[in-house]
């Protein structure tokens, strides 16, 4: 099932949204949302699928809101004006829904989305040969592709996290611990820390709860410690 949510000013544009989403199986409307603020703050602990998304909102567009979010989610722009078609696409919208929209039209789009999920899911990273997996996460207005090898640890700083990498600087982003764990493949990272994800293939040793990584120590957290040694005791 897809997980969604839904952003427009205009409540009787969401209330529409609803509607349509009640009526198909395969769509899950988790929330809605009227501020880009509040759907930001959301997402950052709640990674979803899809979302619908107006473009003509007044403080921060809905382009400018899908290139500034920090995890790779599909969308569906709902407008009333043609004229952002072109722009949209260049976003690599999944569709275009021109207010006011029918439920056929609706459905449609939802298919869509559809097909690109499945597609993703039926090609998971962890799938991927070990040296040429990676992921996309966004940085400032645009797409960064990293390597999973080259990660050796990210550490949490609030809603944003510190990628350190193999011969590169680290990379920050605006991402919470959680959505990351979502992309990262469950047997070649751990969470170690309630602030630290560590890569298990560059763990050199493990000394007093202290996990050795290149130069840095990175805490083992009670909380984890348990799922964490049992890694190496199987």
């Amino acid at each position: 099932m897809i997980k969604a949510i839904a952003l427009d000013d205009e409540r009787p544009a969401l209330d529409i949204i609803e509607a349509f989403c009640s009526r198909l199986e395969s769509i899950n409307l988790a929330k809605t949302f009227i501020r880009t603020g509040e759907a930001r703050l959301y997402m950052d602990d709640n990674p979803v699928d899809l979302i619908f998304l107006d473009i003509n909102m007044p403080r921060e567009s809905g382009l400018e809101f899908s290139r500034s979010i920090a995890q790779q989610t599909l969308v569906i722009f709902t407008t009333a004006y043609s004229e952002f078609a072109v722009e949209s696409y260049e976003v690599q919208a999944v569709d275009y829904l021109l207010k006011p929209f029918t439920f056929q039209r609706f459905e449609l789009a939802v298919q869509r989305a559809q097909k690109q999920l499945q597609a993703l899911r039926k090609n998971p990273v962890s799938n991927q040969n070990e040296e040429t997996a990676h992921i996309f996460l966004r940085v400032d207005y645009g797409l960064v592709k990293i390597t999973l090898a080259d990660i050796l640890f990210i550490e949490g700083l609030d809603n944003y996290l510190k990628i350190h990498l193999r011969e590169s600087r680290p990379l920050v982003v605006r991402l919470t611990i959680k959505a990351m764990l979502e992309k990262l493949p469950e047997l070649n990272f751990v969470r170690v820390h309630r602030s630290y994800i560590v890569a298990i293939d560059k763990i050199q040793g493990v000394r007093n709860k202290m996990i050795h990584v290149g130069e840095e120590e990175i805490p083992v957290g009670s909380s984890y410690e348990k799922d964490f040694f049992s890694r190496f005791l199987k």
